[in-house]
């Protein structure tokens, strides 16, 4: 019972204080000189993320268990684990971007967990036997963490593709250069327009708006490959220590089940992904459409597959954990 009461408490201390980051940050869009509000928004994300990491060990604590026994806790985690990857991409950076992103989600999965659910959903359960393993920590909060730096770091480069897309519709246009712009592509003067943009990015002769989005995009991109190179790493690992306990559990390393198959997908797709940034011409907005692709195929994988509740990882459809 008090853990029960506690977890209601800690749940709504959260989302009270992440409600609040979000308003510091549409503040902060409006009225750019008030530093302390930055700060205080850094600080509500530490906030939050001591707040949810205290319901997690007082579920632990009540279950006996690790607190990933359904679709509830591992959404929970989920939100923990924005909050974590906000702090590791803050270490060594004083203007952290991806706070815009991070934010946002830690309150749709948790206002997800805590409304969307069904509330026999939120009771702890006895663990499956198959579930009664030590690799359950390892694995699922492994992969749990992947999905959140995969989501953050491919929702900057849907970012990237948005901003890229109307910088592309701003330079034709333009008043000024367009009868210059058509007449140059009808006579086959593509080659000279492409040597100009590229003289245009490097230099702020431009007009400071046009710069200033391409430095904005610069960053995106930037914090993209960081941020899903991180869940990248962490996603290998989970996949791996899945294997292991599947060769426990099951008998055999891999068995090409539907949550298998399409985890298998994730991580060929940012793999892809990852390949492009190593071609210099294939860095921007190609890989970003790539990424942009991963976040659809990470929402099949670890959402979509649950609800239809087929194969060997079918106790956790939409009761247990299904990662």
């Amino acid at each position: 019972m008090i853990f029960t009461t506690l977890e209601h408490i800690l749940t709504h201390i959260s989302f009270s204080i992440i409600s609040i980051v979000i308003t510091i940050h549409l503040m902060t869009l409006l009225v750019h000189e008030i530093v302390g509000l930055r700060d205080s928004s850094e600080k509500g994300m530490i906030a939050t993320f001591f707040s949810i990491t205290g319901l997690l060990v007082s579920r632990w604590i009540s279950s006996g268990h690790f607190p990933l026994s359904n679709l509830y806790e591992s959404l929970i985690f989920l939100s923990c684990s924005f909050s974590i990857i906000h702090m590791i991409s803050k270490v060594g950076n004083h203007k952290n971007d991806l706070s815009t992103i991070t934010a946002p989600s830690t309150i749709f999965t948790q206002g997800f967990a805590t409304s969307g659910l069904l509330t026999e959903m939120h009771q702890s359960a006895i663990l499956v036997p198959a579930l009664q393993s030590q690799w359950l920590m390892m694995h699922v909060s492994m992969m749990l963490l992947s999905y959140a730096a995969l989501l953050c770091g491919s929702l900057l480069s849907v970012a990237l593709l948005v901003i890229t897309f109307r910088k592309n519709i701003d330079i034709f246009c333009k008043d000024k250069g367009k009868n210059f712009l058509i007449k140059s592509f009808f006579f086959g003067e593509i080659k000279y327009l492409n040597e100009k943009r590229s003289f245009f990015k490097k230099t702020s002769f431009l007009s400071f708006r046009n710069y200033y989005k391409y430095q904005l995009t610069q960053r995106l991109d930037y914090w993209s490959y960081r941020v899903i190179s991180l869940g990248f790493t962490f996603l290998t690992i989970g996949i791996l220590c899945g294997a292991v306990w599947a060769n426990e559990a099951w008998g055999s390393y891999w068995n090409w089940d539907p949550k298998e198959t399409w985890a298998f997908i994730t991580w060929t797709i940012f793999a892809i992904y990852l390949h492009t940034r190593t071609n210099q011409s294939l860095q921007g907005t190609n890989s970003a459409l790539v990424a942009s692709i991963g976040f659809l195929i990470i929402w099949i994988c670890y959402f979509g597959i649950n609800l239809l509740g087929i194969g060997l990882h079918s106790y956790g459809s939409f009761t247990l954990t299904s990662t």
